[in-house]
């Protein structure tokens, strides 16, 4: 098993049982307790959990989140296909928020041959691949890094966002739900998320199709809240229909089509 893969799997029961001991995982994902320990220490060091002796237990207020490494290769084809139809709503010229993500990250990507674009984000890993367009501004909000997700959050993102209006936000969710809404694991991200709602003219959820029917710890916003949601086909239409005209269902192809939830 990959590092990743395995460091995954840690946070997955952490988030399950809210506490993970080194010896049981250790014999159970068939490694040294040695490995384990050290994934341990890896993922304090990312701020994502808090050792004990022998184990570790959730950082307080901070569910435990996947590093980026792992959310970035996790259906990365319907990620592709997912931003391309995206990207395709916005026009030269326009102000875009992107918010922190490995599907963001994709519309950033997909957005590469426009001009004239503001970008706002607060993923590091965005900004540093926006800089590299120069037909492209790029604003980045200030804040404090959750290093394993390369977010930045707090009172000064939250204060910075408020300071523009911007055409687009395009929002990344950990879950969907017709009940629960939007939600999200890691609960600092929330008040930047609703500050990049209020931000935007339109806001587009750009998420795959394992986040629907889920729901996370906390509530970011509610399906009413926003106007367009992009997911992928394996999505089933009938599984999609409640979530009504908003939803738009992309076929993770290499010409992804564009098809409505009815």
């Amino acid at each position: 098993m990959l590092a990743d893969t395995r460091r995954r799997e840690i946070l997955d029961r952490l988030t399950a049982d809210g506490y993970v001991e080194a010896k049981e995982l250790a014999q159970e994902l068939g490694v040294d307790t040695s490995t384990i320990r050290r994934d341990l220490d890896v993922l304090e060091r990312e701020g994502q959990v808090h050792r004990t002796h022998g184990g570790a237990r959730p950082i307080p207020g901070v569910t435990a989140d996947l590093p980026y490494s792992a959310k970035q290769s996790a259906n990365l084809p319907e990620k592709s296909a997912i931003a391309r139809v995206a990207a395709a709503k916005v026009n030269d010229g326009d102000t875009v928020v992107l918010d922190s993500g490995s599907t963001t990250y994709e519309v950033a990507l997909a957005l590469r041959n426009h001009n004239g674009l503001t970008v706002i984000t607060n993923d590091l890993r965005i900004a540093e691949y926006v800089a590299g367009l120069p037909r492209f501004r790029l604003l980045v909000a200030g804040g404090e890094l959750v290093g394993s997700v390369y977010t930045l959050v707090g009172d000064p993102t939250v204060e910075f966002l408020r300071g523009y209006a911007a055409d687009w936000t395009f929002l990344g969710a950990d879950a969907v739900d017709l009940d629960a809404g939007i939600t999200n694991t890691n609960t600092l991200e929330v008040p930047v998320k609703r500050a990049m709602i209020a931000a935007a003219r339109t806001t587009v959820v750009v998420a795959d199709s394992s986040k629907f029917g889920h729901r996370a710890l906390a509530k970011v916003a509610g399906l009413d809240e926003v106007e367009v949601m992009i997911t992928d086909t394996a999505l089933t239409l009938q599984v999609g229909k409640p979530y009504g005209d908003s939803l738009i269902r992309v076929t993770a192809s290499r010409e992804p089509t564009e098809t409505g939830a009815d």
